[in-house]
């Protein structure tokens, strides 16, 4: 695990692309289940997981916009990330995600993030990690020691 805190100046990038992610989402007539205030908050957060493990990984982070699950979140690399508020959290992975990503966990809050480890989405998809929390449908919580160590990382690009 990797400790990262944010600079002003990486927040501010950050923010300003998960800002502008998010008017995307609404012109789209996405609406979170959660109510807006909480689909503001996950696009910052998530905006600056990706710009913590940009950092951790010494990765281009480009904050790209209308990109969702085409190329990945760092486009240099294919990787996902998936940001969670809490550092008990595990990774989350859906059915929908594609197969042959790289998915990374990143848990913690604006400005200081862990990053965690990673797993491809084939290799998440397990039945014993298939829950149902929060009652938004379910999906493949993987334990953090399950992820790999992010060092055997930079050998790995996604499909």
């Amino acid at each position: 695990m990797i400790e990262i805190t944010l600079t002003d100046y990486e927040l501010a990038m950050a923010s300003n692309a998960a800002c502008l992610r998010h008017i995307a989402a609404l012109k789209r007539g996405y609406e979170s289940k959660m109510g807006n205030l909480h689909h503001w908050q996950n696009h910052i957060e998530g905006a600056c997981g990706e710009v913590a493990v940009a950092k951790a990984m010494g990765k281009y982070w480009g904050g790209s916009i209308n990109t969702f699950k085409r190329q990945g979140d760092l486009v240099s690399t294919g990787w996902e990330v998936r940001t969670r508020l809490n550092h008990e959290h595990d990774l989350i992975i859906r059915d929908t995600d594609p197969n042959g990503r790289v998915f990374i966990l990143v848990t913690g809050r604006s400005p200081d993030y862990r990053v965690w480890g990673w797993i491809k989405s084939e290799d998440a998809k397990r039945k014993e990690w298939l829950q149902d929390h929060g009652g938004h449908g379910p999906a493949y919580f993987v334990p953090k020691e399950h992820l790999l160590k992010l060092g055997d990382l930079n050998e790995h690009k996604s499909d």
